[in-house]
């Protein structure tokens, strides 16, 4: 076996579609080496199927990360299928429509508390449910989209990704001790399921192409799989607490 991730264990959520950066990072990691096994909530199905296009087909455990139960039991499950991890790809988040599109002002703690829950704390939250499977050398890696500033439409949605950029350099902290590190990849905006959910999410990508020094492609999804590539593996084995651009450069030259 070769590859950048030979040998390798890898637990990665969000696979939802075939167009996710969560997918592209599972196929990437098994053409690199890695034994990948996914996580899938609600329609379990659907992403059993969409599973089924990797190139080879791996086993799908059901996690709602607010779910309590199921982050405590996580570890028993992924048991079944490999005898620890080296890696974890969080590709998690969420937010209600209120919470979206221009309604910041307006958008009610329930929801709001909904959107902190899923994109923000669930990263902490599957860190530490996979943690008994884990090992020195370990690595965590989520995806964020530059919180520095505050973006049109994406609203709490922001609020909860700075959340999470503050988050990955805690859990540095605290897992640097154990030999762990968390890092994030910001990826410039791509036309996933995620992205068409946001209203009024299109009105700046058309400024990205436009402005980033190395052009931006809304459709590939790889550039961003690579670089979690990378983080998930040896090559980096100092970096923690790093947030990783793969933007074409346009976090460089501002809006």
């Amino acid at each position: 076996m070769s590859g950048l991730l030979a040998g390798k264990r890898l637990l990665i959520t969000g696979v939802i579609t075939d167009q996710s950066i969560a997918f592209s990072t599972a196929k990437l990691a098994q053409e690199q080496g890695a034994t990948v096994v996914l996580t899938g909530f609600g329609r379990l199905s659907l992403v059993e199927r969409i599973a089924k296009r990797l190139p080879e087909p791996p086993p799908v455990i059901e996690l709602d990360v607010q779910n309590s139960e199921q982050l405590a039991g996580l570890a028993d499950k992924v048991r079944e299928h490999v005898d620890g991890l080296d890696g974890v790809v969080h590709s998690i988040a969420f937010a209600p429509q209120s919470a979206l599109g221009g309604g910041f002002l307006d958008a009610g703690w329930d929801d709001v508390s909904t959107a902190l829950h899923v994109s923000t704390y669930s990263y902490k939250a599957l860190a530490m449910a996979a943690l008994p499977l884990m090992s020195r050398g370990g690595s965590v890696v989520g995806l964020t989209f530059d919180a520095q500033y505050a973006w049109p439409v994406y609203d709490w949605m922001g609020v909860a990704k700075a959340g999470l950029e503050s988050a990955s350099r805690y859990l540095a902290l605290h897992l640097g001790k154990q030999g762990i590190r968390s890092n994030l990849v910001s990826a410039g905006p791509l036309r996933t399921m995620a992205a068409k959910s946001i209203p009024g999410f299109e009105q700046f990508e058309d400024e990205w192409v436009k402005k980033a020094p190395l052009g931006w492609d809304l459709g590939d999804q790889q550039a961003a799989a690579k670089a979690i590539l990378m983080l998930l593996s040896d090559w980096f084995p100092a970096t923690t607490g790093e947030i990783v651009h793969v933007d074409g450069g346009f976090h460089a030259v501002g809006a």
